[in-house]
């Protein structure tokens, strides 16, 4: 038997996973000649883009229900290192002993994590970067907003004016005035600091007039240029001197790829994530390919792909049907997604839509909403339960389960 091991459980690990599976059955692969193994340390694939909403805890699908209806063999673990030269990976399991698993081929799926910054007060910290995280930040503004009032009870600073922070901060606006008591809602602050002197850096030039004047529109502070000197359980001191009374502060700034593409002998760019080819084999490490946010891919000529679920998930669907076509000698095909668009939630202001890598608006308000709140509830999500549903949206000639891939 042949096997084929996937590290990671979000979206790329997921994708790459269903997309071995698919391409083995394609051709007529008989399920006891090539194993497919994914490594998670959880139990669910967590709905990361929709961490910024409200109930978070509600934003994940089983994996088991996703893996287990075409034969995905799951394996609870926190994986500790590789041996890229004897082809294993070994892993500390839930029970604490030592799992050792050999693979014929294996994609490095494991995601990226938010940068901490080193600060004084950096432990009163929230980020939304995963569902524990996210649910403390919910927890702690619902909790906040049941005590004795103080100064700052109804304001939330948010560090990082990109994708993150701008999503978070729109949607505050809403969330904070549903938690204040209503005489106390003109109290309600949501401070978004930048260090670049324009918000969504970026973003670029095309929707950042639309994203000011919504800024504007919901009474979203902008402190630019500024960086955040120190953090306390009440307020904030920024790099000017201000003092920011805050229940909250939220720290979007900054991606980096798992540390575990360290463990792999491959050369990795600025965030971490290693160098593939065309076929999103890792450059110089035979037998080993990547996906997702760990992997540094070209797209459209010479972009280079995003840490988004955008790109997640073709990059998975590409690395499995290419890691399971290299063990059965077919042709491999070259990572080619759909044209990049971007869909940026504004909360309450609705949404705006940009198409191409200069972000050229499309478009926004509800009607943009409307298509947000389908990608995020409808689209990004996996079948589950319905093997055949499964295997025909993880075809790698479609980026999302479309209607006649999942129907």
């Amino acid at each position: 038997m042949k096997n084929i091991l996937v590290i990671g459980g979000g979206f790329a690990g997921v994708w790459s996973a269903l997309g071995a599976v698919r391409t083995a059955r394609e051709n007529g692969t008989d399920p006891a000649d090539i194993q497919v193994t994914l490594v998670s340390s959880g139990d669910d694939l967590v709905i990361r883009p929709r961490l910024y909403e409200a109930a978070p805890e509600s934003m994940r699908v089983s994996l088991d229900r996703v893996l287990g209806p075409v034969g995905v063999r799951r394996v609870a673990a926190t994986v500790t290192s590789f041996d890229t030269d004897d082809r294993t990976v070994t892993a500390i399991g839930r029970d604490a002993r030592e799992i050792v698993l050999p693979y014929d081929r294996l994609v490095l799926a494991a995601g990226s994590q938010v940068v901490r910054p080193e600060l004084r007060g950096a432990e009163h910290l929230f980020d939304i970067d995963t569902m524990g995280a996210a649910a403390r930040l919910d927890h702690h503004l619902r909790r906040v907003a049941e005590q004795r009032a103080f100064d700052g009870q109804f304001t939330v600073v948010v560090v990082g004016a990109g994708f993150t922070g701008l999503e978070i901060a729109t949607e505050l606006t809403e969330r904070l005035r549903e938690l204040a008591p209503a005489e106390r809602r003109d109290e309600v602050r949501v401070v978004l600091v930048e260090r670049a002197d324009v918000v969504g850096p970026e973003l670029g030039e095309g929707p950042r007039p639309h994203i000011a004047g919504v800024l504007a529109d919901l009474g979203v502070e902008l402190r630019l240029g500024v960086t955040l000197e120190e953090a306390g359980q009440r307020s904030v001191t920024l790099s000017d001197g201000e003092v920011v009374p805050a229940a909250a502060t939220v720290w979007t700034a900054g991606m980096r790829a798992s540390d575990l593409t360290a463990l792999v002998p491959g050369e990795r760019d600025r965030v971490g994530r290693l160098l593939v080819d065309d076929h999103l084999r890792v450059q110089g490490v035979p037998g080993v390919y990547a996906a997702g946010d760990t992997a540094a891919a070209r797209a459209e000529g010479d972009h280079m792909v995003t840490q988004s679920c955008q790109h997640a998930v073709p990059l998975g669907k590409f690395a499995g049907r290419n890691v399971a076509a290299d063990l059965l000698g077919l042709e491999l095909v070259p990572f080619a997604p759909d044209p990049y668009v971007t869909c940026l939630d504004l909360g309450p202001a609705g949404a705006v839509l940009t198409s191409g890598w200069d972000r050229a608006v499309q478009m926004t308000g509800q009607e943009a909403k409307e298509l947000k709140q389908q990608i995020n509830s409808d689209w990004i999500y996996p079948p589950v339960d319905d093997a055949d549903k499964i295997l025909r949206a993880a075809d790698h000639r479609t980026t999302w389960p479309t209607e006649e891939a999942t129907g």
